[in-house]
């Protein structure tokens, strides 16, 4: 990595807007390479797990439609396609689950190694035992963070019902607890908080910087959800040809291992990009979080100046 690559960025500054996401951009640009090393270190075993877990799904849902359209032919397995989707739909939700967490932790353990040393020598050992460190304050955030899920789910259902406002409405809600948990998270890990205080510091920090922290997590959500269309665009497209060639030529679904491996390699590939993404959008709350911090308590400013006038230098 050269000098340039490793020039640090610093985070602790009161930021606008439009200096977040330009920022954000600039960060993912110095460390995306990095990162990505670290988050196919971590996972692995789990990328495997998917890959099953989409065979199962797959073999399934192509067992079902074979079932359909040979009636009788499947009578005697009618119950196999359903004991793949099922076997295989438990076990994505579990590995989901855990992948997902895993990955929200890494990601929230690396920004913060990348600001303690400066953006230097960031390595995986060291962002794996913070997550390590604070499996139990994590594991106990997730059991709370489900629980106001559904006060989350409450509410916006009792918005959809109203037209027009109620949907902007949703929206305004959806990307405000985004921005809660994801700075609380941050607060957790960072400040070595406990989870009440700090989904509290979470919700301070949020609240009284409202639409900027709903505006930065809609245009940069938005933003990477364009991102992950154009990553899949090319093998989404590959599939939908691939499919349209199938229904065309009347390919039989049970016969044939071509279609099993096309959809169970483009199943994994969404479920794995869905994850990567979660990481990317952790990293905005991440932005968020320092830019919030410092502007409510301008521990960095005061530090600077205290240190250009300090004798010593």
């Amino acid at each position: 990595m050269n000098e340039k690559d490793q020039q640090f960025i610093e985070l602790k500054i009161n930021r606008d807007f439009g200096d977040i996401i330009s920022l954000y951009f600039d960060f993912l640009k110095r460390n995306l390479k990095n990162f990505t090393n670290i988050f196919i270190s971590y996972n692995g075993v789990f990328l495997i797990g998917l890959l099953v877990v989409s065979y199962l799904m797959v073999s399934g849902v192509l067992a079902l439609i074979a079932n359909e359209q040979n009636p009788l032919g499947g009578m005697i397995t009618a119950s196999e396609p359903w004991t793949y989707f099922i076997i295989g739909g438990v076990l994505f939700f579990i590995i989901f689950l855990v992948v997902a967490i895993l990955n929200y932790s890494l990601s929230t353990s690396y920004m913060i190694h990348y600001e303690e040393q400066e953006g230097q020598n960031i390595n995986k050992s060291s962002v794996w035992e913070t997550v390590k460190r604070n499996m139990g304050n994590i594991l106990a955030f997730i059991l709370v963070m489900i629980l106001a899920f559904f006060g989350y789910m409450l509410i916006a259902v009792i918005l959809a019902i109203i037209p027009l406002v109620g949907m902007i409405a949703q929206y305004v809600v959806q990307y405000f607890f985004m921005a809660w948990v994801g700075v609380s998270f941050f607060a957790m890990l960072k400040e070595k908080r406990g989870v009440m205080e700090a989904l509290g510091e979470g919700w301070n920090l949020v609240s009284k910087n409202f639409w900027r922290a709903v505006g930065v997590n809609f245009i940069l959500g938005f933003l990477i959800g364009l991102l992950f269309l154009l990553v899949l665009m090319i093998p989404g497209t590959l599939v939908g040809i691939y499919t349209f060639h199938v229904v065309q030529n009347d390919v039989d679904l049970t016969t044939s291992l071509v279609p099993t491996i096309v959809y169970t390699l483009g199943t994994c590939l969404l479920l794995i990009l869905m994850v990567y993404s979660q990481c990317l959008s952790q990293f905005v709350n991440g932005i968020l979080y320092y830019s919030l911090h410092e502007k409510t308590y301008n521990l960095h400013t005061r530090n600077k100046i205290d240190q250009i006038g300090s004798p010593d230098l």
